[in-house]
């Protein structure tokens, strides 16, 4: 599969990179050859949002278990989040301990992001010179207490200060206020019940959020980017002249509808929320027009008593990062779309976003990263053979389309077949060297 469409082809891979897409005969002679057969070769997954929690979180996850997830699902890259770990990456200092922690464990490609929190303003350069690929940031509370989050004017001063350089500032884009105001009215709701966390967290709070995000865009010439849309109706509030906005959605919003999540199952919890059914159906078509660019996972484990209780106490986030590629071809296949969309949304549209020009799709001089992709291989979730550190996920018996056979990075088998290749073979990745 290329960037042309689905056709038969011969790719030839020589030191890592992909030396040509040659018609389906071109097989030269005493090389090694792998017989995809009626199997897609899918350019590799590029996941820009995964929360590895490595150092510091490792029994949520970590990035042995996240990239062996990876691969197995057909994710050749993978981008680290700069929260949820300890320390988080915030300094110069954090940075290293994180690579040093995922020295010589990846199975896939990992890059990292930067964090932009209120003591480390004016400081970003310093990280952005030792190769984070951005900046992100929270306009609302982080869920943990290390990780704090911009008022609006700290909100332009990182935007100021980071278009400086060129960079890039990623948003969790929801305002607190809008959160606060709907709260309030809670207080006698019932706290198992979806419809009342779904409450708690109205569209508002993410369209007044996406609305001070392009104006600060605007204001500095910022490349920003939002985080895991939600609403909908949040693609209204881009309109600032000027802007540079980019914007992202995850499997979990294109897959359920709050309609049909039950009471109590705090599996389904993220922020922002999983909307109604007619919500999902306006992402699907946002997708369709291009003004959602990107879908990644935003996987966000924790471990199983974080996920008890009521829909305020649990943990929010979801376990997905193996399953992102069946998820979205599930839905995408029966609203019409064809292979070249998914790999757009997936692999193309990340990479583009986060400036990794070798990723993303099947051409000549790019890296390697591969899959081979049965299409039409179905099978129910069962969270106990997932590689994720752990089984807690929404997806746990749902029927989904696909089976990633196997997935290479820059030409290396990293998974076959349920196998995995015995010594990782990712590499930690740097801006300006990717």
């Amino acid at each position: 599969m290329t960037p042309d469409g689905v056709r038969e082809a011969c790719v030839h891979v020589a030191d890592g990179r992909i030396e040509r897409v040659a018609p389906f005969d071109d097989v030269p002679s005493r090389v090694p050859l792998v017989e995809a057969g009626d199997r897609v070769i899918f350019p590799g997954v590029v996941d820009t949002h995964v929360h590895v929690n490595e150092p510091g979180r490792t029994e949520w996850e970590g990035f042995e278990t996240a990239t062996r997830a990876a691969a197995a699902g057909g994710v050749t890259t993978i981008f680290d989040m700069p929260l949820n770990s300890i320390p988080p990456t915030t300094t110069v200092d954090a940075l290293r301990e994180k690579r040093s922690a995922a020295e010589g464990k990846a199975h896939v490609d990992v890059g990292f992001w930067g964090g932009a929190v209120p003591d480390d303003l004016g400081h970003l350069r310093e990280l952005h010179d030792v190769g984070v690929f951005g900046f992100k940031c929270f306009l609302c509370p982080s869920g943990v207490d290390e990780f704090g989050s911009l008022g609006l004017e700290q909100l332009g001063a990182a935007a100021a200060e980071i278009a400086a350089f060129d960079g890039l500032l990623i948003v969790h884009a929801e305002l607190p206020e809008p959160i606060e105001r709907a709260t309030r009215g809670l207080e006698d709701a019932d706290p198992f019940a979806y419809r009342t966390y779904l409450s708690s967290r109205p569209p508002e709070a993410e369209e007044e959020a996406i609305a001070a995000v392009a104006e600060a865009s605007a204001a500095t010439g910022c490349r920003t980017h939002v985080l895991h849309l939600s609403a909908a109706t949040g693609l209204d509030d881009l309109a600032s002249p000027g802007a540079r906005v980019s914007v992202e959605t995850c499997p979990h919003y294109l897959t359920f509808a709050a309609e049909e999540i039950p009471d109590g199952a705090t599996e389904y919890k993220c922020a922002p929320p999983i909307r109604g059914a007619e919500n999902r159906e306006r992402l699907w078509e946002a997708l369709r027009d291009g003004r959602i660019a990107a879908v990644v996972s935003d996987h966000s484990p924790c471990t199983a008593d974080l996920k008890a209780g009521s829909f305020f106490d649990a943990w929010g986030g979801i376990g997905s990062l193996e399953l992102g590629l069946r998820a979205v071809w599930t839905q995408a296949r029966a609203r019409g779309f064809a292979f070249e969309d998914v790999a757009r949304w997936m692999s193309e549209g990340p990479a583009v976003i986060a400036g990794l020009e070798r990723k993303g799709a099947i051409v000549e001089g790019r890296d390697a990263d591969l899959v081979l992709f049965e299409p039409d291989v179905g099978s129910e979730v069962d969270p106990i053979v997932l590689h994720h550190r752990s089984p807690v996920t929404p997806y746990a018996a749902r029927r989904l389309d696909g089976r990633v056979w196997a997935t290479y990075v820059r030409g290396v088998e990293v998974f076959a077949d349920g196998r995995f290749r015995d010594e990782p073979a990712g590499r930690l990745l740097s801006r300006g060297a990717a």
